[in-house]
Order: C-alpha cells, then structure tokens, then sequence
C-alpha cells in the first residue's frame, strides 16, 4: 500500500503596518511639562490644551514614520479670533517659538471664527487635524507649500483639494482695521504675503501641522489623539 506523502509549504504571513492611519498601534502620550511650559510662556493666546493635544498629536505621527522631521510643530487653534496671530511654529529641539502669525480660514467655514469645517473639494472650507508639509512650488498665489493631510474622511483630501500654505493680501492688520477680521481662502492657510516665503521655507520638508477648533467627532475619532481625551 502506497504511503502518501503530503507536503506543506509554509508562507510566512507579514503585517504590514497602517502607516497612514496610524493603525491601531497606541502613541506616546503627556509631553514633558517642561517643554510644555517653556513653548507657552512665549506663546501668549495659545492654551495648554491646545498645545498638548499638538504635541501628542505630532509625536504620534513621529512614532509611526510619517514625519521626516521632528524639530519642528506648527499649531493652529482656529478657535481664536481671526484678527488675533493663531498660528505658532516651535522649534522643538530649542524650545523655542519662531512665528507667531496670523492666518485666514476658508469662506464658508464662517466668518470671523470659523465653526464649519470640510473635507471635500470645491467646499471652500477649512479642514482640521494633523498635517505634515510636502514640498513648495509657485502657482497662482505665489510661492506656496503643499500639505498632504493624515486623517481618512478629516483632511486627506488636502492635496487634491489643492490646500497649501501661500501668502495673501487680505491677511493683515489692514484687513482687520477694514473687516473687522480677516479677509478668507477657498480653505487654505494663507498667511500674511511678507512672511510666507520665511515660514514656508522653515516648516517645509515633512514637519506637521496641527490644525484645531473644538470639534467633538474629529477629537474622538482622530488616529494621532488618545481615546480617552476630547
């Protein structure tokens, strides 16, 4: 009687990481209290609530790879008044506060503060969450930086959407005098035309961008945030 012999073949079975998302994998939290005092002394407005949820926001996205640099944070609490300077980039590794600078909202997120905030094209409003910088180019708003967004459904439609960081005539204290606040995008960050080229060429190549207002379904569905804050 023949003996069969049965032969198997063992496939090593490989997981890869959800990189994008951020998978299920959970990140550092609670940033050292020093660092956080050191960046809001010199970052008046910005709150310690807002700064934290940045840092660990940003160091997730560290820890997953998605980050070529580390150094630096850009933070924007669109909570504040849009006359009042909301968005703040740190030099981590220094502890130190760069800019301190003012930056429009899309048209139809709102007026001066916005509350409404969108993740699909032709919207014109603004998207929330983490970001990280791509690379620059010159296009119809000048000189400007492309930001590719890391929340599904929240702002990863950044880069079709075409939402860069650019220069802008209607962000300015004139604007302010004139409007009562300042003058919006169709959902970008723009900054004050005299210090994009300064704040895009620092925060360029793979820093991140944490972009907030208290909005309850993105602080309790973000992959960068814990569940158990917002």
């Amino acid at each position: 009687m023949k003996r069969l012999l049965l032969s198997f073949v063992v496939i090593p079975f490989v997981v890869v990481p959800n990189l994008r998302a951020g998978g299920d994998r959970a990140c550092t939290a609670n940033p050292p209290a020093k660092l956080m005092s050191a960046l809001l002394d010199q970052a008046p407005g910005l709150t310690r609530e807002v700064l934290r949820l940045a840092l660990e926001a940003s160091n997730c996205a560290a820890e997953r790879g998605l980050l070529k640099r580390r150094d630096l944070l850009t933070v924007i609490d669109y909570s504040i008044s849009s006359s009042e300077p909301r968005l703040f980039t740190f030099d981590l590794s220094e502890k130190k506060l760069l800019f301190r600078e003012l930056v429009a909202h899309g048209k139809n997120s709102g007026g001066d503060r916005p509350d409404r905030f969108s993740n699909e094209h032709g919207s014109l409003a603004t998207s929330l969450g983490l970001f990280v910088t791509a690379d620059t180019y010159t296009g119809s708003n000048g000189y400007s930086l492309r930001l590719r967004g890391l929340e599904e459904g929240i702002n990863d439609q950044a880069h079709k959407r075409a939402i860069v960081m650019h220069g802008a005539h209607y962000v300015s204290k004139t604007a302010v005098r004139v409007l009562g606040r300042l003058g919006r995008s169709w959902g970008c960050p723009a900054v004050r035309a005299e210090m994009a080229d300064t704040i895009i060429n620092k925060v360029r190549g793979g820093t991140a961008v944490f972009a907030y207002y208290p909005d309850k379904r993105w602080l309790a569905s973000s992959a960068f945030l814990p569940k158990t804050r917002g």
